[in-house]
């Protein structure tokens, strides 16, 4: 792409409802360095340290958003069990060997394990995912609990329920369905928690780095207690959960250091025989954020103690009665992860939707009776290893592409361990259902990298590589994959100022059904090419849990692709200066372009230096109508107040460049010069229109 809209058009340029339960993007603020890279665990995707070869699906592989995606502790992230074996248990003995097990263990629990003697927690050590398959995962009459050290547990999908003794105050029997004492690092998501004789979830006795998201917690007296120290230590988000006919504790915060509520939805319905004492409680020396939730027909429903801080913002009060409080500083979630909170108005809907155990969550239909739990299993792929130290039988990323058969009509996995690359690879079309995945536990462990720009002279002196043909890597194969590495072009602009063409593209991409799961797309102009093999192709494209990095159309081409719980890095320029677009699409009139969704738009540059896009008629293509949508994404304040640019003598304004719901000091009012989309026209834009009935699953 040409660095400046003057450039003559006709010099050739080879640039360039189904709503997901997305729950934000960790670590995106932190400082600068993390703002390009941010963490290497939670939300966006660890890569595993298994064997070579094993392809976890996708919801044993899910790592933590919030405060339990932060690396501390020693721990990096949250990300349970994904580097063990995947277990099916049906019996109490079965679940409690492995949820005992030193070793790392996917658990799924299919249906229902009645607990004996009722009340008993069944101890959980480190290293856990314990996930109900579809929503047949229930325990009955007992719950988990996790002690002082053990850390990195999910807990998902599953229904807890009924340790109830008959006695509503009840001071006697210590019930849960998840106590954690002295424990850290602990997902409960997508759960259903009710009825027990003591509390749904306690986080107790300086229990940090904790996440509860999507969980509906009902019909209980004393629901979710956090704390109950002197000392304090807790970190812990809490959002999109639904308490309904809960009577306190919803939750009870106290002496935590970072308390993080957002998107809750809190209902007391009337008529019925539970009335909510109170709602969300800060005390002690407790901070509190608590914004965009939804409080209906609760007494009481915000109080805090002299000593504690809690700042409110965004909330919706219906019907609610009795003390509704706030006061003194608290924190910024934002510099500790990423975020993109729903509107408080939309909460009760989306919770509703949303909250408790999925029927997508689920193991193979052949594991059906048997007292033995079996391995989780996938159709095999064929597995090829590269390892630059000679320890496996490719060196380079090329060399095991070019060993994948043509016309290959099952999955290759090429498994590349830690380590810089040097080279340019090239997965051509005849290669389809190719994944390159690095074997690390960072994506950052696993580099593939070169330093090509447009302008760069080729070794055969045919001329210069051109934009797309500086590519580091390029993805000419349909059902292509890339998850848990990197792919850069470290291309110096400023010791090459006399080179014609700076475009230096790290990853480009010219096929359909690509998923870049987890990856690092890192360079400066023109990082990111998504594109199709011809005008007349198509050529979808999903990116989740990843970052991008550049600063000049760096994300550009004409391919249909979502950008989705991600965070986009702002760059300054070779010379220290801040300026640049982020998209430059060149969409055909009759296909969708760009959607970026539930990410973060931001960088260490000066604010109001950055457009969101401008619009590129490749070639000067005037039947061309590019399209950028950006919508419930958190934009930085680098962002200009007027995000659109014209490009090449085309208005942007005859294109299609619009936003919906962003957030952030970037984030501003619709106008002539800032289309906002309504909610009807919202509604045509989401995941789903963009990928045309294609689910990419990991394989």
């Amino acid at each position: 792409m040409s660095e400046t809209p003057a450039r003559t058009r006709a010099k050739a340029r080879h640039r360039r409802r189904r709503k997901i339960l997305a729950t934000g993007v960790p670590l995106a603020l932190v400082a600068a360095g993390a703002l390009a890279y941010g963490t290497d665990t939670g939300v966006f995707g660890p890569g595993s340290a298994r064997a070579a070869g094993y392809t976890a699906p996708a919801w044993a592989t899910a790592g933590a958003d919030g405060f339990a995606s932060v690396d501390a502790l020693g721990q990096r992230g949250t990300y349970g069990g994904r580097d063990g074996e995947t277990v099916t248990v049906r019996t109490q003995a079965e679940l409690e060997k492995y949820a005992t097990a030193e070793e790392p263990y996917v658990i799924v629990v299919a249906g229902t394990i009645r607990v004996a003697p009722v009340g008993k927690e069944i101890k959980v050590r480190s290293d856990k995912t314990i996930v109900g398959a579809g929503t047949s995962g229930q325990i009955v009459g007992g719950g988990f609990f996790l002690g002082t050290g053990v850390h990195n547990v999910i807990i998902r999908n599953l229904t807890i329920r009924d340790s109830y003794q008959g006695v509503w105050n009840d001071k006697e029997h210590d019930f849960d369905a998840i106590q954690m004492d002295g424990a850290h690092h602990v997902w409960i998501d997508h759960n259903d928690l009710r009825h027990m004789a003591d509390g749904l979830i306690d986080v107790r006795k300086d229990s940090t780095y904790v996440t509860v998201s999507w969980n509906r917690l009902s019909d209980n007296n004393k629901t979710f207690g956090i704390g109950w120290t002197e000392n304090v230590a807790t970190d812990i988000t809490v959002h999109h959960n639904w308490f309904r006919e809960t009577e306190q504790r919803n939750p009870s915060t106290d002496n935590a250091a970072h308390a993080h509520l957002y998107n809750n939805y809190l209902e007391d319905v009337p008529g019925t025989g539970i009335t909510s004492s109170y709602g969300n409680y800060a005390r002690g020396r407790t901070s509190m954020v608590l914004e965009n939730s939804y409080f209906q027909g609760v007494n009481n429903p915000v109080i805090k103690d002299a000593t504690a801080s809690l700042v409110q913002r965004g909330n919706v009060f219906s019907g609610t009665s009795g003390r509704n409080e706030s006061g003194g500083t608290a924190f910024d979630p934002a510099r500790f992860y990423a975020y993109t909170p729903d509107r408080a108005a939309d909460v009760p809907g989306l919770v509703r939707a949303g909250a408790g155990p999925r029927t997508s969550i689920g193991v193979a239909d052949d594991q059906q009776g048997g007292t033995t739990p079996k391995t989780a299993t996938t159709k095999a792929a064929t597995t090829l290893t590269v390892a630059r130290d000679g320890t496996a039988r490719y060196r380079t990323v090329q060399a095991a592409v070019d060993a994948v058969p043509a016309g290959n009509a099952s999955r290759v996995v090429i498994a590349v361990k830690p380590g810089t690359y040097r080279e340019t690879v090239k997965v051509p079309s005849d290669k389809p259902h190719v994944t390159i995945q690095g074997t690390g536990t960072s994506r950052k462990q696993t580099v593939i990298t070169y330093d090509n720009a447009a302008g760069t002279p080729k070794p055969d002196g045919s001329g210069t590589y051109g934009t797309s043909g500086s590519a580091t890597v390029a993805v000419e194969a349909d059902d292509f994959q890339a998850r848990n590495l990197t792919i850069a072009n470290d291309f110096d602009e400023a010791a090459h100022q006399s080179l014609d063409g700076h475009q230096a593209v790290a990853l480009r991409t010219a096929a359909d059904k690509v998923f870049l799961d987890g990856v690092i797309v890192t360079g400066d102009q023109d990082t990111l090419l998504l594109d199709t093999a011809a005008k007349d192709r198509l050529g979808r494209v999903y990116m989740r849990d990843s970052y991008v990095v550049g600063n000049v159309d760096f994300i550009f081409g004409r391919a249909s692709a979502v950008i989705d719980r991600s965070v986009i890095t702002l760059k300054k320029r070779w010379n220290g200066t801040s300026a640049g677009y982020v998209t430059a699409p060149s969409t055909p009139a009759d296909r969708k372009g760009f959607l970026i969704n539930r990410s973060v738009v931001d960088g260490d540059v000066a604010a109001g230096s950055f457009h969101l896009g401008r619009t590129w008629h490749a070639g000067g293509d005037a039947a061309l109508d590019p399209q950028t949508t950006v919508r419930d994404t958190r934009l930085g304040a680098a962002i200009k107040s007027t995000p659109w640019s014209d490009m090449g003598g085309f208005s942007w304004k005859d294109d299609r460049f619009a936003e919906y719901r962003n957030s952030g000091p970037g984030a501003g009012a619709a106008g002539p010069d800032r289309p906002h989309l309504t909610d009807s026209q919202a509604a045509g834009q989401e995941i789903g229109d963009w990928l045309g009935g294609w689910v990419p699953t990991a394989s």
